[in-house]
């Protein structure tokens, strides 16, 4: 027996020693995007975690020691921060909103999804890239890109190409929202309803309410929530969708063909949009207390930045550039897009 044991805990010291050295750099890098991100509103946390590990992996620093601890667990820590994400999210607070707006949140995420998706394949990206595209700039910035990366098996430079126009355009619109609105002269309650429909980071959306006071924040922060929960159906009609195509006969533009790599299995809805879901009817009982809503919060932030931070690794910063320009055109089509769309339905809802 206790050879039996000793033996287990040498191949567990044999798996776990060579990704110690990697785990140390994500852990650093976590810690350094939290405080830069805490120190200012224009790049989030998982931003600046994701371009931390592009320059760790861009750089003579990258060695073969710390690749294991890097790229070990990226994706499921990136599955586990969403799934927490869903304890932000409280079904009688977006409920509240009434029929119209949440009609209204729906339609824009739905048609900004689909128009961007649409246009990115047109100008030549990638349907995983152009996915990617879809979700950060409909739903929720870099969780909505985490959430899907998995999903349609896209690339690390996909991925960091989305998270870089969705930052780019969302640090535009914080500038650019206010500005309109003194031209337009929104009502409170309607630039609250604009920026929660137009902009794609909650910070971001945060930053530019906060400009017309609290009423406006207030509304804008629980539209964009309304438009966070929309990751979860997005995510499982993706699935479904990649599940079907191969069996389309779609073979030649599916990412499998693409890279050489074998089919993977989809499930029919994800297990982490499951838990995203579960976490959403936990918030919603109200039986959490506010101190582990706060953990949860925290702990989400360092999940996704964890994971961005190995997938930013992962880049080949050269390989992104030359098909910058793509993404870049898509990007703004899609912001003024939403933008134009999501104004013309508040001023539908709320007139004045």
């Amino acid at each position: 027996m206790p050879s039996a044991l000793s033996s287990r805990v040498a191949v567990w010291r044999t798996r776990t020693v060579p990704l110690v050295p990697g785990l140390g750099v994500v852990a650093a890098g976590v810690a350094v995007s939290v405080w830069l991100g805490a120190l200012q509103s224009v790049l989030g946390s998982l931003v600046i975690a994701l371009m931390l590990g592009v320059l760790l992996g861009n750089s003579g620093l990258y060695t073969m020691a710390l690749r294991p601890g890097v790229k070990a667990g990226t994706k499921k820590l990136l599955r586990a921060g969403v799934v927490l994400l869903g304890l932000q999210l409280a079904l009688p607070d977006i409920l509240a909103l009434g029929f119209e707006v949440l009609a209204l949140i729906v339609a824009c995420v739905v048609m900004s999804f689909v128009f961007t998706l649409h246009v990115g394949m047109r100008l030549g990206l990638t349907r995983a890239g152009a996915t990617l595209m879809a979700a950060g700039f409909s739903i929720c910035g870099a969780s909505a890109v985490a959430g899907l990366q998995g999903i349609v098996n896209a690339d690390d430079d996909e991925t960091a190409s989305a998270v870089a126009m969705v930052t780019l355009y969302g640090s535009v619109m914080i500038l650019a929202l206010p500005v309109l609105n003194g031209l337009l002269g929104l009502s409170d309650d309607s630039f609250g309803m604009w920026s929660g429909l137009a902009i794609h980071e909650v910070a971001q959306v945060v930053a530019a309410a906060g400009t017309a006071g609290a009423t406006a924040l207030a509304v804008a922060t629980v539209i964009k929530l309304g438009r966070v929960l929309m990751l979860a159906p997005v995510a499982a009609v993706t699935s479904l969708s990649e599940r079907r195509r191969p069996a389309a006969g779609d073979h030649e533009e599916s990412t499998a063909a693409r890279t050489g790599k074998a089919a993977t299995h989809t499930p029919m809805i994800p297990f982490f949009v499951l838990g995203f879901l579960a976490m959403v009817a936990l918030r919603s009982t109200g039986l959490v207390p506010q101190p582990a809503l706060q953990t949860a919060s925290v702990a989400a932030t360092l999940l996704l930045a964890a994971g961005m931070f190995g997938l930013g690794a992962g880049i080949d910063i050269r390989q992104l550039v030359r098909t910058g320009r793509r993404a870049v055109m898509v990007g703004a089509l899609s912001t003024i897009f939403l933008a134009g769309i999501s104004l013309a339905g508040v001023l539908l809802v709320s007139p004045t």
